[in-house]
């Protein structure tokens, strides 16, 4: 995988060290917080949407429809 070299402040090299998780590397936190930011974006379009009852209802088959899921067995 290649990889890139960036240069942040001080301050934003402690933030990031501060929401780094056990062993995790720096671009596992920056990856982690940013699909975070995706969620917080998606829920903010959403709000602005306005309640949508289809929307939801979908949103609910989803669920119940997962929560049947199982994983297969595989063998080796």
């Amino acid at each position: 995988m290649p990889h890139k070299s960036i240069t942040v402040s001080e301050e934003a090299y402690h933030a990031l060290e501060r929401i780094k998780e056990g062993k995790e590397s720096f671009t596992d936190a920056i990856l982690r917080v940013a699909r975070r930011d995706n969620a917080r974006r998606l829920l903010e379009i959403l709000d602005r949407l306005g309640p949508d009852e289809e929307l939801a209802a979908s949103i609910e088959r989803v669920y119940r429809r997962r929560r049947l899921v199982r994983p297969r067995e595989v063998q080796l």
